[in-house]
C-alpha cells in the first residue's frame, strides 16, 4: 500500500506539521516581545517563517494581542474597534478553515477510492469489512469538523453584530452629549456645577453729562 494515500498518515503529517508552525510563532512572538520591537501579526508571521493567517488562529492570536496589550494598553473605544476588527479576521479565517476542510474531504474520498479499487481483489471480506469502518470513521471526524467550523462561523457572525451594534449606541450618545455641552448658557464664575445662570449685563457709568440732567429734572419737579 502506497503510505502517501493513506489517510491516517497523511493526518498525522499535516497535524505534526502544525503543531511545529504554531510553535515557532509563539517563539517568534516571545523573541520580538524581548527585543522591544513593535508586535504586529505580520512581524511574528515573517520572523517564525509562517503565514499570516496562522497568527490569527485560537491559541496564538491571544497571545499576541496580549503582548500588543502590554506594549500599547488600549482605550475602551479602541478595545472595541481592535475586538471587531479581530472578530471579522476570524470569521475569513473560519470560511477558509471550512474550504479547506472540504477539500480535504474530498481528495480523502477520492484516495480511498482509489485504494478501494487496488484492494477490492486482494482482500476478503473481513478485511474489508475493518477497513470500510476504519474509513467511516475517519470521514465522520472530517464531517465533525466540518460542522464545528460552521458553528463558530455563525457565533462569530453573531458577536460581529452584537459589537457593531454596541459601537453605534455609543457613537450616538457621545454625539447627544456634544450637543448638550454646545448648548448649554455660559455659566457665572464662582457658580455651581450644573446651575447655569446668565451673567447680567454691567449698567454703563453715571457721566457728568448725565448727572446734569438728573438734577434739572429734579429742579423742575422742586
Amino acid at each position: 500500500m502506497n503510505p502517501n494515500g493513506n489517510p491516517h498518515t497523511l493526518a498525522q503529517a499535516r497535524r505534526r506539521a502544525s503543531l511545529d508552525k504554531r510553535q515557532r510563532a509563539l517563539t517568534a512572538l516571545t523573541t520580538l516581545e524581548q527585543q522591544g520591537k513593535k508586535i504586529t501579526h505580520a512581524a511574528v508571521a515573517r520572523t517564525a517563517g509562517v503565514s499570516t493567517w496562522l497568527t490569527y488562529t485560537e491559541g496564538i492570536r491571544e497571545h499576541i494581542e496580549a503582548a500588543q496589550q502590554r506594549q500599547h494598553p488600549a482605550t475602551p473605544c479602541a478595545r472595541t474597534r481592535s475586538t471587531t476588527a479581530t472578530l471579522r479576521t476570524e470569521l475569513e479565517l473560519a470560511r477558509q478553515e471550512i474550504r479547506t476542510l472540504r477539500e480535504d474531504r474530498d481528495r480523502m474520498r477520492q484516495a480511498i477510492q482509489h485504494q478501494l479499487g487496488q484492494q477490492l481483489d486482494t482482500l476478503d471480506t473481513r478485511h474489508l469489512t475493518e477497513r470500510i469502518d476504519e474509513l467511516t470513521r475517519n470521514n465522520q471526524r472530517l464531517e465533525d469538523s466540518l460542522q464545528q467550523a460552521t458553528d463558530d462561523n455563525h457565533r462569530l457572525h453573531a458577536r460581529v453584530d452584537t459589537l457593531e451594534t454596541d459601537l453605534a449606541a455609543a457613537r450616538t450618545s457621545l454625539r447627544r452629549m456634544i450637543r448638550e455641552e454646545n448648548t448649554n448658557p455660559l455659566r457665572t464664575p464662582g457658580a455651581p456645577s450644573g446651575h447655569a445662570t446668565l451673567q447680567q449685563p454691567d449698567r454703563p457709568a453715571a457721566t457728568p453729562t448725565r448727572l446734569r440732567v438728573r438734577r434739572g429734572r429734579r429742579a423742575g419737579r422742586g
